[in-house]
């Protein structure tokens, strides 16, 4: 038996046969192109091809994963689109008679070098998208098959790493769990995983040609697989398989139920969703409303900056579809790691620490003015929260708040009806904590992001996969900045939620029940097994304790 260990994305058991993916070859020579305007017409079908296909497969991850995960094919359609990348294809082909294949590798290459060369871990990250989206034109100009990826029983895939539209173009009954020796718990192939909810490890050092072909267990829960495992381990692990399978029937009779605890304490458990298209996910999985709506989703999922009318749509189908339960709708938290072409923002060298979310919409208010216009009128249609994202000083908010008001009275006398909504902080920075008290006093409830929390209270750029074994959100200093902000909201009787990843952590469940925390806000594939880790707890103060 062979054991190999990576890091695992989910907590679930795979069995089945290896199949070990081979990522397509393509034989290009550098032979002259008789014919210049014939590779140049070859190209250009090729290129619209390949970015009709990137339309098709964003369809068919915001289908099976949600709108958020499948954002990255808009990114592959804008990077296919680029004009930079377009012309210097077509001057190899012209001017250096380069055929079309060879022209489309060597630009197409270089970009992602030039990429991969980048100390933004963000841009490091993208060199990977733009060899996807070579492979996509290059399968056009060759007549590459690159459908066929799993066969047709289901296997545990191993790959050196998996492309964005490889990992979405899966059959997910053919897939019994995947393993990659490259990428990270923030790379495409673990968010995708995740979203579809199968066992998968990354960063396994150990994985070998050999295994193709021989009998696994992918062990989610102790982040290793088993090749050719004894017989006893096998049927051991197939027990835990079942018995987690049988779990997911015990999910599906707690729809409808509160999530309340033994000694009768009930929390919100609300969803975290990217855009209307992931409603079907909320409603599925029960969630008791939205406690995040990431709205810069409509941004980055746009060529140019969504009108009033196009966002206003976009919320009122969420609120009213969800009404009378509540949906907290996050403002534009672009920056960072979200970068958009028509926003024109400023290259950074810090860029996590700099210009966004909150700072450029109180610096571009005319931005910031078009979203809570639509946000308002959608407030009429059912109960909506606004929250502001990356506040770190009072004046922030009260600023923020003033635009606002401004709107609303705008609004009135246009004759837009608009309801009244909750106004809240996201908690995303030690300065936040810090000031708590002061920002309680003109908010209407906190929402930690412990994501971001945990990068600035820790030091650790959660884009760095080489920062993985230093990340800890478990550390006590992030746990001590959660209690700072339940106190803080509660001595003004706010309320206080979490909306981060360590949301749907059942490890820390009691822990931030006990904290006080009054709501969990979690991806919709969490909020069955939370509420049900909720409802066998007991909160009751044990007999002798302070």
């Amino acid at each position: 038996m062979i054991v190999a260990r990576g890091m695992s994305i989910l907590d679930r058991i795979g069995i089945g046969k290896i199949r070990v993916y081979r990522a397509p070859g393509y034989e290009i020579s550098d032979r002259i192109a008789e014919d210049p305007e014939a590779e140049l017409k070859r190209f250009d079908e090729a290129l619209q091809k390949a970015i009709d296909q990137q339309g098709v497969l964003y369809e068919k991850a915001k289908e099976e994963t949600g709108e958020e995960s499948a954002a990255i094919f808009e990114a592959h359609q804008m990077m296919l689109e680029d004009e930079d990348l377009q012309d210097a294809t077509r001057e190899i082909i012209r001017e250096q008679k380069g055929n079309a294949e060879y022209a489309t590798k060597i630009v197409f290459d270089n970009f992602a070098q030039m990429f991969a060369e980048m100390d933004d871990p963000y841009m490091k990250a993208r060199s990977i998208d733009l060899i996807d989206v070579k492979n996509a034109v290059l399968d056009f100009l060759t007549g590459n098959d690159a459908a066929s990826i799993q066969g047709t029983e289901p296997v545990i895939l191993v790959a050196e790493d998996l492309t964005p539209s490889e990992t979405v173009r899966l059959d997910k009954s053919l897939l019994a769990g995947m393993i990659t020796r490259e990428g990270s718990s923030n790379s495409h192939t673990a968010i995708l995983a995740r979203s579809m909810n199968l066992p998968a490890l990354v960063q396994c050092q150990g994985i070998d040609e050999r295994w193709d072909g021989r009998m696994a267990v992918l062990d989610g829960c102790n982040g290793c697989v088993y090749v050719d495992p004894t017989p006893e381990l096998l049927e051991d692990l197939r027990e835990k398989r079942d018995a987690s399978l049988g779990k997911d029937a015990v999910l599906e009779g707690l729809k409808g139920q509160k999530s309340t605890t033994l000694d009768g304490r009930t929390i919100m458990v609300s969803a975290n969703i990217g855009g209307p298209s992931d409603l079907d996910s909320v409603l599925e999985n029960d969630a008791e409303g939205v406690g995040l709506f990431r709205s810069e989703f409509l941004y980055l999922n746009s060529r140019e900056e969504p009108t009033e009318e196009q966002q206003f749509a976009a919320y009122r189908r969420v609120v009213q579809t969800l009404a009378p339960q509540p949906v907290i709708i996050r403002t534009c938290d672009i920056g960072a790691d979200k970068t958009i072409g028509y926003m024109d923002l400023d290259k950074e060298k810090n860029p996590a620490l700099g210009f966004r979310a909150i700072r450029i919409c109180l610096t571009r208010k005319d931005f910031f003015k078009t979203q809570l216009r639509a946000m308002l009128r959608a407030s009429a249609y059912g109960n909506m929260g606004i929250m502001f994202p990356m506040v770190s000083s009072k004046w922030e908010l009260v600023e923020a708040k003033a635009v606002l008001e401004e709107c609303r009275e705008e609004l009135a006398r246009e004759g837009h009806e608009t309801g009244s909504c909750q106004v809240g902080v996201m908690i995303e920075t030690p300065a936040a904590v810090l000031i708590a008290d002061d920002l309680a006093e003109e908010a209407d409830f906190f929402s930690l992001g412990t994501n971001d929390l945990t990068q600035y209270t820790c030091a650790i750029d959660r884009e760095n996969a080489r920062l993985d074994r230093f990340s800890d959100p478990h550390h006590p200093a992030v746990l001590r900045a959660i209690q700072m902000t339940v106190d803080a909201g509660h001595r003004h009787g706010i309320w206080v939620g979490i909306c981060g990843e360590l949301g749907a952590d059942t490890s820390l469940t009691e822990t931030f029940l006990r904290m006080g925390v009054d709501e969990l806000s979690v991806n919709p594939a969490s909020v069955l097994p939370l509420r049900r880790v909720i409802r066998g707890l007991d909160l009751s103060p044990v007999p002798g304790s302070p």
